[in-house]
């Protein structure tokens, strides 16, 4: 995650930006709990503060349960290719486009480095735990989006935010829409991002 920020930074940095208003969805909704002296707002999409997501005692390890399949070398790639990627579409309810991006996934080393993802920034070790590394709470202004489809990350995730927010925090729910929320409801997100970045 630590590479991931760095990557982000070094854009800001080479476009000469100080401070930036972030929309991360999922993994990109962690940046302003790594570098907060950077980000002057946060929309956080789908994934909440990393220090609350599993504060809900068993539901969200039992959303999460793919995170620690992933982390098995090999044993994930057949899985999830096996009988024409049969598990991968049941594990993402067959959404739109959902060929094209097994087409993607399907080219050499693809897979896998999609899965590397989690196996660099999650071990079965830390899998499950609340907090396993330590970050200061978001002190700008933050928006959590959730939306009531999602079946990877829970309510309560988002919810346990606030916990971690020392500045202005709102909570939106969209109705109707998956994980995907970029996706499934643009327009829905696009007026909650305008409202909130111009607030």
């Amino acid at each position: 995650m630590k590479l991931l920020v760095g990557d982000v930074l070094g854009i800001l940095g080479a476009a000469g930006v100080e401070r930036a208003s972030v929309v991360g969805h999922d993994w990109g909704a962690a940046l302003a709990a790594f570098a907060p002296e950077r980000v002057e707002r946060l929309a956080a999409l789908s994934v909440g503060h990393p220090a609350g997501f599993y504060t809900d005692a068993l539901a969200q390890r039992e959303m999460s349960w793919y995170v620690l399949y992933f982390l098995f070398p090999g044993v994930a790639e057949d899985a999830l290719r096996r009988d024409g990627w049969t598990l991968l579409r049941a594990w993402l309810r067959e959404p739109p486009d959902l060929d094209r991006y097994l087409s993607d996934l399907d080219r050499p080393g693809a897979l896998t480095a999609a899965l590397n993802w989690y196996r660099a920034n999650i071990t079965a070790e830390s899998f499950g735990h609340l907090n396993p590394q330590p970050l200061r709470p978001v002190d700008c202004p933050v928006l959590g989006v959730w939306s009531d489809g999602d079946h990877y990350c829970g309510e309560a995730q988002m919810l346990a935010s606030q916990q971690h927010v020392t500045g202005p925090w709102r909570y939106a729910k969209i109705d109707g829409a998956s994980h995907w929320i970029p996706l499934d409801a643009p327009q829905m997100l696009s007026k909650l991002l305008v409202e909130f970045c111009s607030s």
